[in-house]
């Protein structure tokens, strides 16, 4: 372990500090890091938001640089400046928009470099693109030691990129269990008018309305579901959570479909362990992911899972234990793995306690954040 009257300071460069599951991840192993073992710094290449709050730490400086669009060549000296000024034991980047900044840290001298993939972006999500791969390949010269938060992305490290196995890392994400356990009490209050009733059964989902979430597909496959069951129609509800630059295209989608007395577009909330607890089933439709938090929290709730076969999803979906996996962007079968849970109630509940079983074992952000500060402490020995 680490100690000083001084304790060690990782800088953590991220493209920007909002809503997401790379961020929270960031924000949890921040404020349940002891003090006396690490200090952090965040610096965000482009701006931070109200999403910053969430870190209850004392004494973090964040940094936002404002990036311009395209190319800001000033950008590379507004980082190595603000380097220099904090003076880091350990950077840690995340992800692609990033990782081109520990060129610049292997100019600091006695600075520690740490990369972290999350998961890849809209533009390269199966890791194939060429010019992405080769520009990895380059980095990996300046990165001492990566952590991947699914074998999925471990793997795809050590076959497409070559980084060697001993420079990797795999540690999932963490969850609190406690904050996501479902109560007992019923709060219904907080769902619109005739989504709460006993005969509801409510299908949901919680994440930014970007593209990659592909939360239009299950809009379109929540419409099947009633076109095709008449026994379900009037019982299934839909809840999506979340805010993003698709909400205007989800608005019209659901109108378009004639579902606004069925779906409720819910917009960012505060309190999503209550409006996961309202859920009795959790989807998660993305065309892409590394390993989510929300399902993570979903599963922490008590939900069966209905998931896209994509990325780190089928390392916390077991088919057939804890819940459904469908082929990527299939509305159909989406459709299809909706309807088989809603009508089978027993085979629901099976699921869900699975998927608690599963996180009580598993997933905790205190074997998260040890795992993370071994890494640190390995590197500055």
């Amino acid at each position: 372990m680490v100690v000083s009257k001084q304790a060690p300071l990782v800088v953590h460069i991220i493209y920007a500090l909002k809503s997401g599951g790379l961020e929270n991840g960031l924000v949890n192993i921040i404020n349940r890091t002891p003090k006396q073992r690490y200090r952090h710094a965040i610096i965000c290449l482009t701006e931070a938001d109200e999403f910053a709050n969430r870190i209850t730490t004392p004494g973090v400086d964040i940094i936002q640089l404002h990036k311009k669009p395209g190319n800001d060549w000033g950008l590379y000296w507004r980082v190595w400046q603000a380097l220099r000024k904090l003076k880091p034991a350990i950077v840690h980047t995340r992800n692609f928009n990033s990782l081109e900044m520990q060129f610049l840290v292997f100019w600091l001298w006695g600075v520690k470099r740490v990369h972290g993939e999350h998961g890849r972006d809209l533009n390269d999500l199966d890791g194939t693109n060429k010019k992405y791969n080769l520009f990895r390949k380059i980095m990996r010269s300046f990165v001492q030691h990566y952590i991947a938060v699914s074998k999925d992305l471990e793997t795809w490290l050590q076959n497409v990129v070559h980084v060697p196995q001993n420079r990797i890392t795999q540690i999932y994400n963490g969850v609190d269990s406690g904050k996501f356990e479902r109560k007992q009490e019923v709060t219904s209050h907080l769902l619109p008018k005739g989504f709460g009733d006993q005969e509801s059964i409510i299908v949901g989902t919680v994440g930014r309305l970007a593209g990659v979430k592909n939360q239009l597909s299950l809009v379109r496959a929540f419409a099947l579901c009633r076109e095709n069951n008449p026994g379900l129609k009037g019982k299934l509800k839909l809840v999506i959570v979340g805010d993003g630059p698709i909400k205007e295209q989800m608005q019209q989608e659901v109108e378009s479909l004639s579902l606004q007395e069925s779906v409720w577009l819910a917009g960012e909330r505060s309190d999503i362990p209550d409006q996961m607890a309202q859920m009795d089933i959790f989807v998660l439709p993305s065309l892409g992911e590394g390993i989510s938090n929300t399902i993570l929290e979903a599963m922490a709730t008590g939900l069966p899972i209905i998931a896209t076969r994509v990325g780190g999803s089928p390392e916390l979906v077991e088919e057939g234990k804890n819940g459904l996996l469908v082929p990527v962007d299939n509305d159909q079968a989406l459709a299809a793995a909706i309807t088989t849970l809603a009508n089978d109630k027993n085979t629901l509940e099976k699921m869900g306690a699975i998927s608690h079983q599963k996180i009580n074992e598993s997933f905790n952000w205190p074997k998260t954040v040890e795992q993370y500060l071994s890494i640190y402490d390995k590197l500055l020995t």
